[in-house]
């Protein structure tokens, strides 16, 4: 590996005490994340102590995989919030969606509104095998509809980290970067740091999320950073401001 943990913080070091968190899969039994609602208490207080302040969640929505609608995310997130004001959590606790852009995604934003970060902007993801074929009209007619799309964790779309240029033309185009904090500890491995150290130092990422599904992403907050140049992961970090409440 081409980094050095020597002289390197913490990476939960670098997280400030008004944090806003863009990407989790926090809810309980709803998709790959949290199971119960005890996991969910456990994640949150967790990252509280880490510094996180305030929550957008993004639960998958997935054909197939994770069949979740608005409707069904709402709701989760309507009896969520009863138990986290049952355990005295009062931090702000908010709902998006992580909406993978498949074929389905293209009929869905056509025929209802989405889940939003903020305001427009929407938590797209991709196959980590492969880019969808026809990825730039999706994202064209995601922004005909109205939204502005945020990649989540572009540095792990293995595909990319040797053709660079396609990340280019993806920023080109009007797409949002979002990259996973753990990605700068190594936690997804070498290759996926590296991309996220790439994109950091060419100024790509906008925004950054925890994406924490379970105890062990928790636990990797307590990892040294990788990144030959921390200072554009702090620019990154402060980004998330822009989505407080």
């Amino acid at each position: 590996m081409i980094f050095f943990k020597k002289n390197k913080p913490f990476l939960k070091d670098l997280i400030p005490t008004d944090f806003i968190d863009i990407h989790s899969h926090l809810m309980p039994g709803i998709d790959d994340g949290a199971k119960t609602i005890e996991d969910t208490l456990f994640l949150i207080n967790g990252l509280r102590d880490i510094g996180f302040s305030e929550f957008i969640t993004t639960p998958h929505i997935f054909k197939n995989i994770w069949d979740n609608t608005k409707s069904k995310i709402e709701e989760t997130h309507q009896l969520t919030c009863i138990e986290l004001k049952k355990n005295a959590i009062n931090n702000s606790f908010k709902v998006a969606a992580e909406y993978m852009m498949d074929e389905s995604f293209y009929h869905l934003f056509e025929k209802e509104t989405l889940l939003v970060l903020k305001d427009n902007y929407v938590l797209v993801e991709m196959s980590y095998l492969y880019p969808p074929l026809n990825i730039f009209d999706i994202i064209f007619n995601l922004q005909v509809a109205g939204y502005i799309p945020v990649l989540a964790h572009p540095e792990r779309y293995n595909f990319y980290h040797s053709n660079v240029n396609e990340y280019k033309k993806l920023k080109k185009v009007g797409c949002y970067f979002q990259m996973n904090l753990l990605s700068s500890t190594g936690y997804y491995g070498p290759e996926v740091a590296k991309a996220a150290d790439y994109l950091l130092q060419n100024n790509m990422i906008d925004f950054v999320g925890s994406d924490v599904h379970h105890e062990k992403h928790l636990s990797f907050f307590e990892k040294n950073i990788l990144l030959k140049n921390i200072d554009p992961l702090k620019e990154a970090i402060q980004n998330n401001s822009f989505f407080k409440s």
